[in-house]
């Protein structure tokens, strides 16, 4: 391969994309765009969850109960419900995710040292919600009990408070549990993977649409020359997008970026190199654009949303779909790009993942020669 050749083949591809407007708001705006709108949009906490209250009991133990959920972050009462019916059309307008119904004889048996019984309600058509909001409202609860507990047994036996367990829980990496500090780094991996694929799943399609690959391959250029060339301006692209990201991720979104910024560069290009030759392998076995556009989403968007653990847990799947996952690169990107932004970690940690995204990335570089000398022989 001779470098001249090379380049000259990035300069005219280079020139193609400045006299394309369309191309060159795909691969910069599309990406931020889609960055901006599922940063925004897409989030896993469940904070100041809508609760309707029907206070039967209307005792000093049933509004400290009541007080307790009040004053929690995770819950925020709408409705002071009079009867099922409000309680039903709160769920029903979606006004209210739990109903938390406080029995008549509640403060009576509270006083009394009996097990005093609650009734809560979830509207389970969001299940995901719906079980994190029961969780939170099973620990109000339950701190709420203990508290009885330790006051009335020091009422009747009149002896001080009882030593107990002072669990204190400290959550590392992402103290916060903010949904976005992962979600963010992630959808990068996937965006990047979509765009990169979609790019350069036009080009060598667009050169035998547009008639001139019958002139590239009258000149002296060898295919491998002519892969390289076209993938240069490409690339250069997807790092700046990348780059454009990591500053939208910090600016916009205030997601952390913990670890070094030379290893996530890094790590990113030689994820751009395997997806950008994975769309150049779709553009040569299709031979037209709008197919080659077509199957590039088709491939890459739905294994890097769904089975790179973007955002469903990996190791939550299937034993089969789970060995299904390790043939997605963005899996090991999105690994590589957690553990950089959350944690700091470096190749010591993260070195399985990188050498699987640099043998996915020679392995379809690869194969993209391999399939263009097959389809010009």
């Amino acid at each position: 391969m001779k470098t001249l050749r090379i380049a000259a083949i990035a300069r005219k591809e280079w020139k193609h994309i400045l006299r394309d407007p369309r191309s060159l708001g795909m691969a910069i705006a599309i990406p931020m765009l889609l960055l901006a709108l599922f940063g925004s949009a897409l989030t896993l906490d469940v904070d100041r969850v809508p609760l309707a209250v029907w206070d039967q009991s209307v005792s000093p133990a049933s509004r400290e109960l009541i007080a307790r959920f009040a004053g929690s972050r995770y819950f925020s009462i709408r409705t002071q419900a009079r009867n099922y019916a409000e309680i039903e059309r709160a769920l029903d307008e979606r006004a209210a995710l739990l109903g938390l119904v406080v029995p008549v004889d509640f403060g009576r048996r509270i006083a009394s040292g009996e097990q005093a019984a609650l009734q809560l309600i979830a509207d389970g058509s969001d299940s995901n919600s719906a079980g994190i909001a029961l969780q939170y409202a099973d620990a109000v609860a339950l701190a709420y009990s203990r508290d009885v507990a330790v006051r009335y047994a020091r009422r009747v036996t009149n002896l001080p408070k009882p030593a107990g367990v002072d669990l204190r829980a400290r959550a590392w990496f992402n103290p916060d549990l903010r949904s976005r500090n992962y979600i963010i780094p992630g959808l990068i991996a996937v965006i990047m993977a979509i765009i990169a694929a979609l790019l350069t799943s036009l080009t060598i399609a667009r050169e035998w649409e547009n008639g001139t690959m019958e002139q590239l391959l009258s000149t002296p250029v060898r295919p491998g020359e002519i892969i390289l060339g076209k993938l240069l301006p490409y690339f250069a692209l997807g790092m700046l997008d990348v780059l454009l990201a990591v500053i939208m991720g910090g600016a916009v979104f205030g997601v952390p970026l913990r670890g070094s910024a030379a290893l996530l560069f890094a790590a990113a290009a030689v994820f751009l190199a395997g997806a950008l030759s994975l769309g150049m392998v779709i553009s040569i076995i299709t031979r037209s654009q709008l197919l080659a556009s077509q199957l590039a989403m088709v491939v890459t968007f739905l294994p890097s949303f769904l089975l790179s653990g973007f955002v469903y847990s990996i190791g939550n799947m299937p034993l089969p779909v789970r060995a299904v996952t390790r043939l997605v690169p963005a899996r090991y990107f999105v690994a590589i790009l957690k553990g950089i932004y959350l944690k700091g970690a470096g190749l010591r940690v993260l070195g399985v993942e990188a050498g699987f995204l640099a043998l996915f990335g020679a392995a379809i570089l690869g194969l993209a020669n391999l399939k263009f000398k097959s389809k010009l022989s």
